[in-house]
């Protein structure tokens, strides 16, 4: 049979035109003498990374080396036994320990600087710069124990040395615990990490090694960089700033261990007092449709006050802030700088001139961008209607605290204005007044009277529905909150509103203790009947020449006495 020859493909060749194959002998004839051209560059540069690569061929040499491969392999695991010990030590360095009547929250964070943090809400925290390292250590109080609290606050048969020692003794226990729980949670960390890495229980053992040398290496700077003089220097932020003397005697706290103990026993017992109290106030809670007003008075230059308002402020979310006046202590130009830190706060400022505050510490105040001087006039502020009214004294001096100005004097000016008020027939939501002689004569014209002066909070509901609400001093009356037996306190108040019918809710009565003082008190108070009918008074009668304040310049009352006033205004020299 003959055999089947396989069929084969016939190739056809394209025969390119002349003028095609004479370029492309062209370009041939160009690139052969372009690599002509190019040879000795190529020569030049192998020369050149020839003599660059000798010196590194012993390093490259020797880092082939099985020693240069087991150091590698040693630092490698060095890393990851640091890095997963110390990932563990912050996550197993979390603890929840009962101190006193509280639970307290141990922590370890990491940090550039070390230190102790002891966050106390709502008063605030403080930090102390007691060692340095890459590991800080955090309490902070998460729960109050009202039981606890009420057998703590109540009990008469624990003297306090032994509440010291029982509070320091479940202090230190929770650190333990805390201390325990990191070790091992670092050591597994490391272990697991290494287990991972290099898949093998040697190296995963050596680096949980490293990891526990890590902890030790941080536990003796620690040790040795202690600062015993830190518990004499905490930097506190919140309402407890500027507030040092909370915690006793800074010089007692570096020479005696053990007083500084009883001071923190102290400071626990006066929060669970904070506590327990809040715990039994009224049950208004306010809500999304509550305005809420910070009302302060009387600051008296006092730069502590600026950071108590704006963490009340901060803290209640308050929407305004109403200074019923003596913002200064002598109304100087000097003292306008003062008035700049109102600008800090993200409310406005609403301000009525005091007896210590010139017409300069008006003009500071509204120079402010959220700053709002009230002289005699009405703003709408957040839908509220708010006259205020400059008090028309100025008395900077002590000389002239006991002036011939009284309040039967104050209450004749409030009438003048209050009558100037009605005739205007705008009634306001709030009145404000510096001094409540004066502000008692708006009783009828307004639901809410706001005042200062005397230093001391007082509120009462006068005969024709009006609340006059005087307001202490904010300031601790400055440098004359030292003239009296017990310094003066630091108060203010956080007043809540209805945004729908602009009447008074209720309140918060906010007290810190003055120089030298420890307690820290907040009461709420309800309005009995928000919505109460206010009556108009009985209209006064005009006032005559003869009268003492429309006759006379402000500039001039607290000097001159009343058989000298003049029935026509004097000129100014």
């Amino acid at each position: 049979m003959p055999r089947s020859r396989k069929p084969t493909a016939s190739v056809s060749r394209v025969r390119l035109p002349a003028p095609a194959r004479a370029r492309l002998a062209s370009a041939r004839t160009r690139l052969s003498a372009a690599r002509t051209r190019l040879g000795p560059a190529r020569a030049r540069l192998s020369a050149a990374r020839t003599r660059l690569a000798a010196p590194l061929h012993p390093i490259a040499a020797r880092l082939r080396t099985p020693r240069m491969r087991r150091t590698g392999r040693v630092l490698l695991v060095i890393a990851v036994g640091l890095l997963g010990g110390f990932a563990g030590l912050l996550l197993g360095g979390r603890v929840d320990t009962p101190v006193g009547p509280t639970n307290v929250a141990l922590t370890l964070r990491a940090s550039w600087h070390g230190g102790t943090t002891i966050a106390i809400p709502p008063l605030g925290s403080l930090h102390l710069d007691t060692h340095w390292g890459p590991i800080a250590l955090r309490a902070q109080v998460t729960e109050l124990r009202l039981a606890a609290a009420r057998e703590f606050i109540e009990s008469s048969n624990v003297s306090d040395q032994q509440m010291t020692d029982r509070i320091a003794g479940q202090l230190w226990h929770g650190i333990w615990i805390m201390l325990l729980k990191a070790v091992l949670a670092a050591l597994a960390s490391a272990f697991v990490a290494g287990l991972l890495v290099f898949r093998s229980w040697k190296r995963a053992l050596s680096g949980a090694g490293v990891a526990l040398a890590g902890m030790i290496a941080i536990s003796l700077v620690a040790w040795l960089s202690f600062s015993p003089r830190s518990l004499a220097e905490p930097r506190y932020t919140g309402l407890l700033a500027n507030a040092p003397r909370v915690v006793g005697d800074a010089r007692n706290l570096v020479e005696r261990f053990t007083s500084y103990r009883a001071q923190l026993a102290r400071l626990v017992g006066n929060m669970s007092r904070l506590y327990a109290a809040t715990s039994t106030l009224p049950t208004y809670e306010p809500d999304p449709s509550t305005l809420r007003i910070v009302h302060v008075s009387d600051i008296h230059l006092n730069p502590a006050a600026w950071d108590v308002i704006r963490s009340v402020a901060n803290q209640f979310q308050a929407d305004l802030i109403i200074d019923s006046g003596d913002l200064m202590d002598h109304g100087t130009r000097a003292e306008d700088r003062f008035a700049d830190d109102i600008s800090t706060f993200r409310v406005p400022y609403v301000y009525v001139r005091g007896n210590h505050d010139s017409r300069g510490t008006q003009k500071a105040v509204a120079r402010q961008k959220n700053g709002v001087v009230l002289d005699g006039t009405t703003r709408q502020i957040e839908n509220l209607n708010i006259y205020g009214v400059g008090d028309p004294r100025y008395t900077p001096d002590k000389s002239t605290r006991g002036d011939n100005v009284g309040d039967a004097q104050m209450h004749a000016e409030g009438l003048r204005l209050a009558e100037k008020l009605r005739a205007s027939g705008s009634l306001p939501d709030i009145v404000i007044a510096h001094d409540p002689a004066e502000g008692s004569a708006f009783s009828g014209l307004t639901p809410l009277v706001l005042s200062g002066h005397l230093h001391k909070r007082e509120t009462s509901l006068l005969p024709t529905g009006t609340r006059l609400f005087v307001q202490g001093s904010t300031g601790g009356a400055g440098l004359r909150g030292l003239e009296h037996e017990e310094p003066t306190p630091i108060e203010l108040s956080v007043l809540y509103f209805s945004r729908a019918t602009h009447r008074l809710q209720g309140w918060d009565d906010l007290r810190l203790g003055g120089l030298g003082l420890t307690s820290a008190q907040i009461e709420r108070h309800l309005e009995p009947k928000p919505d109460r009918t206010i009556t108009p008074p009985t209209p006064a009668p005009a006032p005559t020449p003869s009268s003492p304040f429309p006759s006379l310049p402000a500039s001039q009352w607290p000097t001159t006495p009343p058989s000298a006033w003049p029935t026509t205004p004097p000129s100014r020299p």
